[in-house]
């Protein structure tokens, strides 16, 4: 028995189809993930230095991160990337995980 066809996360309709009821590739989207808009990353300022400043270890200081992040032309888009995507751990555009965790709570 040969192997189904899956390429890239994308499953193969006809495997889909195959077990499935009818008509049910028409009302699913196959596609698992959609790539994020990554570009500005390598415009920020982080890209240039080491992560550890980004992602210390728990109870390190994360002030020379901010102090870079500060200095940032591209740090409004590096937050709204970590708060779209749920980014959980590290400092993105200038916030801290419990900084961007309290940020979330208020705006809802």
């Amino acid at each position: 028995m040969g192997r189904a066809p899956v390429s890239r996360g994308v499953v193969e309709p006809a495997l889909i189809e195959r077990f499935s009821r009818p008509g049910t590739i028409r009302r699913m989207h196959t596609e698992t993930m959609t790539p994020a808009d990554t570009d500005w990353q390598n415009q920020a300022l982080c890209a240039q230095t080491g992560a550890e400043f980004f992602f210390p270890e728990p109870g390190s200081s994360v002030r020379e991160a901010k102090r870079i992040c500060g200095m940032c032309a591209i740090r409004s888009a590096c937050l709204e990337y970590a708060l779209t995507h749920d980014e959980r751990f590290g400092v993105w555009g200038g916030m801290s995980e419990k900084e961007r965790m309290a940020l979330r709570r208020t705006s809802r």
